[in-house]
């Protein structure tokens, strides 16, 4: 058996002409463009939690930027949109520890780095460099933090998860959410919780209802709505509210 034929499937999905793969990490890759997005990263949330004694461990923020270093060194993008709620709040860049600074730095260094300004963060750190963006336009993709529904609209906020039955069990976990003319990308933060693809607040986004990309631990799955389960009774995870 080749090295090739051990790799495993990449899921494909086509948005407003354009054909993206949603990756097992939480970015989502345009090859054509070599453009990389990632989406909420909501870096030093657990020292925000910890300001107010909610002691949570003080690593989120390393592990949320090691997960996006690995995507950057795999496919070498030329540009990388964080697609807003990159930091937590708005003193989250300067509690930022200087070793991750530094990394974070690099990072924007060694791409062309475009903050798009999300709730959390509307105020880009200029000081880690990157340039700052309320709305991306490219070709026929537009890129901003909070859905608005616009065709070809690659969006975050929402922090989509799915819960799906199989084998007699039911599995909760991050997931895209598209319904081939928008997308709205899983939070990529440790930390970060997620909202069921069936809550109300997407059907405002995907009037018709939407396909879960969800995150397996190798790759990403495609699941039709018929497969998605509802939270609420007991067997799958706390529902989260931006």
């Amino acid at each position: 058996m080749t090295a090739a034929a051990t790799q495993p499937k990449q899921t494909l999905l086509h948005l407003a002409g354009e054909l993206l793969t949603p990756l097992p990490d939480g970015g989502l890759w345009w090859a054509a463009r070599r453009l990389l997005v990632v989406s909420d990263l909501h870096m030093e949330k657990g020292s925000n939690y910890a300001a107010a004694g909610q002691m949570l461990p003080p690593y989120d923020t390393g592990a949320t930027l090691a997960r996006v270093e690995k995507l950057c060194a795999a496919l070498r993008p030329e540009t990388v949109i964080s697609l807003g709620d990159s930091f937590h709040d708005r003193q989250s860049p300067a509690r930022l520890p200087a070793a991750y600074a530094d990394r974070v730095r690099a990072l924007t260094g060694a791409h062309d780095w475009v903050w798009v300004e999300g709730n959390h963060d509307p105020d880009p750190p200029a000081h880690l460099g990157g340039r700052a963006a309320n709305v991306l336009r490219i070709e026929g993709l537009v890129f901003r933090h909070a859905p608005e529904g616009e065709a070809g609209e690659v969006a975050g906020h929402l922090h989509p998860v799915a819960r799906v039955a199989g084998r007699g069990r039911s599995v909760r976990r991050r997931c895209f959410a598209s319904d081939g003319a928008r997308l709205v990308m899983p939070a990529m933060g440790a930390f970060a919780g997620g909202l069921n693809v069936l809550d109300a607040a997407f059907g405002a986004v995907f009037p018709e209802g939407c396909m879960a990309f969800v995150i397996g631990e190798a790759r990403v799955y495609g699941v039709t709505r018929k497969s998605l389960l509802p939270d609420g009774n007991g067997s799958g995870g706390p529902v989260w509210r931006e």
